[in-house]
């Protein structure tokens, strides 16, 4: 199993609908397969929140009635997704008319599938890139999922 850290709220949105990770590039290599993901220590000061409910209105998604329910989920893992393709959107004219909602132009799209959130996160030290998970951290979050 692999690792991600993923800022917040984007780290919560996955388990509520996003299911595309935007990166500037190809973190994944051939890696496909199961993916945790560390909610990091910071959140993205970036962010609109109407970009995130546009967003979630596209693909479908549904919000929770918190106001914001991802602000609890700092330096753990939160859960697992899989990861299932990861292609390049270079603009508008190739093949951008495809993605998701959640995909920024010019960046790698890593698509993410079957999301499992997990009752208690793990607390969990991030750091950048796709990682290999620790095999003790993979079966606490395997028996917490299972």
């Amino acid at each position: 199993m692999r690792v991600l850290t993923v800022r917040q709220p984007w780290a919560w949105a996955i388990f509520h609908g996003k299911d595309v990770e935007n990166r500037v590039r190809n973190i994944a290599g051939s890696y496909r397969g199961p993916v945790a993901i560390q909610a990091g220590l910071t959140y993205d000061l970036s962010w609109s929140s109407r970009a995130m409910d546009d967003a979630m209105i596209a693909s479908g998604a549904r919000l929770r009635q918190a106001s914001l329910p991802w602000m609890t989920g700092f330096g753990a893992i939160i859960g697992v997704v899989d990861l299932v393709d990861v292609h390049h959107c270079f603009n508008a004219l190739t093949n951008f008319e495809g993605c998701s909602p959640w995909a920024e132009l010019d960046a790698w799209h890593l698509r993410l599938e079957n999301p499992r959130s997990l009752a208690d996160p793990i607390p969990y030290k991030g750091a950048l890139g796709l990682r290999t998970l620790d095999e003790a951290t993979a079966m606490r979050i395997w028996e917490a999922i299972a």
